[in-house]
């Protein structure tokens, strides 16, 4: 069902821009994502493998997620980042995140405003957002404005002032996003300014420099075409003014950042749901049980409905928060006070990501025994879609997050 159909108010360049991204997800990231859940987590990231092709005609199309205002209105941008990250959730969620992860440490240049950092993180750059560590995955989504509370364990990684550069020592762990192929990091990170840990900041990495070293990328169930793996950091010095987010200003960056993968998460699973209703459907009406096509019998076009009106729902949703979020930004131009609106941006991925995740699991049931199979392409649908109720922040813990806004 394509959402076009209701968009009365689409312009012209949001008509074309879809056009543009789905026959992208169609013919490139669908077919790229099918071969790389066959390939070990190895062969993913290795010289030939297609993933790199797909990063190449993604930075070849000119559209991006996270950095592509330019002389767009806050409205005109929120309404294509939905459009274009829904069309890519919906050719394949994995690479989707891949891409819109890629342009993490392009985004913090940007806002940084600072010259030498833009040039030398350019949208084109492949990066990743490297924030969890093997002892803090929740726990990195839960520090209030004076730090962590008491018990939590040691942080993983510290970065440690000498002069006019930072040291960075320790790891990441194993679910950085990119984590195995990216050359640059937006590294959120403990930050020691002489005088002991005292809080935490965001540096921009270059992660081709002297000390970094990775791990071996993770084998997973589900999004296998998304490369996710353990960076390791061993005096690793990085120019303090890398330093995009300081200490003093983590706690409401570390919010801007879960307003912002949340929104664009809810917009992804947005279009693994739609990708796994419109498989259903054109099954349900070839696959023929009872002497006719299933989706004449009514408990089938049931199941369809509900599928249908949850994604609808969603899409919904998620458009409002990245509308209002993107609008409300200080950063275009706001001054109401009203951003970040974490708690609605957290609901739009809640809500999304567990939608994916029912439409999917009633799509494999459509499918019958067939779903079980490799042969039929919904069983990676559900697999993907159950990883994304624990990534970017468990559904649960996020869940407890937003509560403490209202």
């Amino acid at each position: 069902m394509n959402p076009a159909h209701i968009d009365y108010d689409a312009t012209a360049e949001e008509d074309e821009v879809r056009s543009l991204v789905h026959r992208f997800a169609l013919e490139v990231l669908r077919p790229a994502g099918q071969v790389l859940d066959r390939r070990s987590a190895a062969e993913v990231i290795a010289r030939d493998s297609i993933l790199w092709d797909v990063h190449r005609r993604w930075d070849a199309l000119g559209v991006r997620v996270l950095t592509g205002a330019g002389e767009l209105s806050p409205v005109q941008l929120a309404r294509l980042n939905a459009i274009v990250t829904e069309e890519l959730g919906w050719g394949d969620a994995g690479l989707a995140i891949s891409l819109g992860a890629a342009e993490f440490p392009s985004m913090l240049a940007a806002i940084s405003q600072n010259p030498r950092l833009v040039a030398e993180f350019p949208s084109s750059r492949l990066g990743c957002w490297a924030i969890t560590e093997p002892d803090h995955g929740s726990d990195a989504l839960d520090l209030g404005a004076d730090g962590p509370p008491p018990g939590l364990r040691r942080p993983n990684c510290v970065a440690r002032r000498e002069g006019d550069h930072y040291v960075v020592d320790g790891q990441k762990a194993a679910w950085v996003s990119n984590g195995p192929v990216a050359t640059a990091a937006a590294l959120y990170t403990a930050i020691d300014d002489g005088d002991g840990v005292g809080g935490f900041g965001v540096l921009l990495v270059d992660l081709t420099a002297p000390g970094v070293s990775r791990g071996s990328p993770l084998e997973k169930m589900g999004q296998r075409a998304l490369p996710q793996g353990e960076i390791f950091f061993d005096g690793v010095r990085v120019p303090a003014e890398n330093l995009v987010i300081p200490k003093e200003a983590y706690f409401p960056g570390l919010e801007i950042t879960l307003c912002t993968a949340n929104g664009y998460m809810g917009a992804t699973f947005v279009g693994l749901a739609r990708a796994a209703f419109e498989m259903a459907l054109a099954y349900a009406k070839e696959r023929v049980q009872g002497g006719r096509p299933i989706f004449e019998h009514q408990h089938i076009k049931l199941k369809l409905f509900e599928m249908f009106r949850k994604i609808e729902a969603a899409r919904s949703l998620n458009r409002r928060v990245l509308l209002f979020n993107t609008v409300s930004n200080p950063l275009a131009g706001a001054s109401n006070g009203a951003f970040p609106a974490v708690q609605y941006a957290i609901a739009s991925k809640v809500t999304s990501t567990q939608t994916a995740f029912e439409v999917a699991t009633e799509a494999l049931q459509i499918f019958g025994g067939n779903g079980l199979s490799h042969e039929y392409p919904i069983e990676k649908l559900l697999r993907d879609a159950r990883a994304s109720l624990i990534e970017d922040g468990c559904n649960e813990v996020l869940a407890l997050h937003a509560a403490e806004k209202f």
